[in-house]
Formats: C-alpha cells, structure tokens, sequence
C-alpha cells in the first residue's frame, strides 16, 4: 500500500516536471521569435532608402501632399512595409515625387493613377490603280475614297505587334467607271469605244469592324497590317445595272507610319485592296477589286 503511494506521487512529480518544462520552451520559443520579428524591423528600418514615414492616409486616390516627420519608435512600422502594404492593398503604380525633395522627407506618392489607353484619328484618302480578278470580275473601274479612321488599343500584343480595334467612315467614296458595262462589271462590246465613255458615281461608306496589328509601336518608323469591312452605297447601281444600290467591302492594307512628333505621324499605306459586291442579295453578283494606295495624317492621344 505505501509501495503504491509512493509511485503515485513519483508519477505526480514527473508529470509535473514535463509540463514545467513544456511551458518553459514554449515560452522560450515565444521570446525568441519575438526577438527575430523586433531585429527583422529594426533592420528594415535602418536599410530603407529615407527615414521620412509614408501617411497612408489616401484622399481622392493620393496621399497628402504635407511631408510627414522621421520615425523614431522602434515598434512602428518601418516605412518600407507600409509602402508595400499601401500598393498591396490598393494595386496601382507608384509615381515618387521630384527628386529635389529633401533628405529624410517624402514628397508624393500617387495610388490608383490608371495608363491612359492609346488611341489615333488618322485623317486620309485612297486612290485606285489597278484591277485584278480574283474574287471579282469587274475590271477597268477605279475607285477614290476619303474618310477618317479611329484606332484604339484595345486587345493587347499578338506576334509582338499592338493588336488595335478599327473602325473607318468614308463620307467621299467616288466610282469611276465605263458608262456602258457588261452584266459582270466589264466594259461592253465594242470595249475599246466603250473604255473611253466614262461616267463618276458618288457614295458613302463605314467599316465598324476591323483590326490593325502595329510592330514597333515605341520607335519612330511603325509598319501595320490592317483588315476592315463594312459596307458602301451609291446613288446608282454599281458596278453594273443589274448589280445593286449597296455592296459589302473588304478592305486589306499593308503600309507604314512615320511619327513626325510624339502626337502626330505620317501614315502611307503601300499596297492595300479594296473588294466590294453584293454577296448575292440580287441573282448578279458582279463585284470589283481594285489595287490602291493610301495616305494620312494621324493624331495620338
């Protein structure tokens, strides 16, 4: 009986030790890491570029504008990890103020500043000078347009060119043609008479759909390909008399762009293709496409 109260009490003791010593390293850890967390701020405090504290405190998308004074408790936050904090919680670009600010001191710090999208007008004129036939039949017709385009930088790179989103109006559209024309948009027999007999139908035209793919958007010289389609119409049925009032085109261009200054460029289109038809709403489908050159004048902003 007094054999058992003895292990007892020696098995109570032991017990007793294990959870002293448990508490006393835990405790020890405790310290210790905060120990490690008091000399990891101390040293970012000493390694940050000024000793000026950030007043993260934004109104209207800023930080004050007033230069706060030098931190000196070691238990505040170390002006580089409420700056990282501030741009974690508020994801934008920081834009540090001039670099005459004096020593110790932070002059501005700018949150939410969105980058502008890029975006043109290019004013400009196209004129034809050749046919070919390839989806098209008509032939001996030259076309001359002039309108405004608007690009917008809207889809990211692809194949390392700005891919933008294009739309095009062309108030002036100017048909020139034979007078007297075949059902597939041809001179009439006898051709060499009828070549000779012309006649100008004016229109109008939009393309609300198109893209443009632009390499090396930062330098000076900036070649493009671009694709638009939409529609013209006539004051008359083109390009033959049983064809119709209004044709679907199909614009295709390669050029390039010169900027003359950082708002203005110089935009020649080298070779593009301009294909219009009815696609067929009407039994004749003539069609036309014609070679030609164009020329502008854009405005970035």
């Amino acid at each position: 009986m007094q054999s058992n109260r003895v292990w007892r009490n020696e098995t109570s003791s032991s017990r007793l030790e294990g959870l002293t010593a448990a508490i006393v390293r835990i405790g020890c850890a405790l310290l210790l890491g905060l120990l490690c967390l008091a000399q990891a701020r101390r040293a970012g405090a000493q390694g940050a570029p000024t000793s000026g504290s950030i007043d993260s405190r934004a109104w209207g998308g800023r930080l004050a504008e007033s230069v706060a004074p030098a931190a000196t408790d070691d238990a505040a936050e170390p002006p580089v990890l409420s700056a990282m904090n501030a741009a974690a919680e508020r994801p934008s670009r920081l834009a540090m103020g001039p670099p005459d600010a004096g020593a110790g001191q932070v002059k501005e710090i700018y949150l939410d500043r969105k980058v502008p999208v890029k975006q043109e007008m290019i004013l400009e004129g196209m004129m034809s000078y050749g046919n070919y036939k390839i989806f098209a039949s008509g032939y001996d017709e030259k076309l001359y347009t002039g309108g405004v385009e608007y690009d917008r930088h809207s889809w990211g790179r692809f194949l390392g060119s700005e891919m933008d989103y294009v739309a095009e109006i062309l108030p002036f559209v100017l048909l020139d043609k034979p007078l007297k024309t075949n059902p597939y948009g041809s001179p009439s027999y006898p051709v060499n008479v009828n070549k000779g007999i012309r006649e100008y139908v004016p229109g109008l035209g939009i393309s609300p759909i198109g893209f443009r793919w632009q390499w090396r958007s930062g330098k000076k010289i900036r070649p493009y390909l671009e694709a638009k389609g939409g529609v013209l119409a006539f004051t008359k049925k083109v390009p033959a008399t049983q064809a119709t009032y209004v044709n679907f085109s199909l614009q295709s261009a390669t050029g390039v762009q010169v900027m003359l200054n950082p708002k203005w460029g110089l935009r020649l289109g080298v070779f593009s293709d301009f294909h219009f038809s009815n696609a067929f709403i009407v039994a004749s489908n003539p069609g036309l496409d014609v070679m030609n050159a164009n020329l502008g004048l854009s405005y970035h902003f």
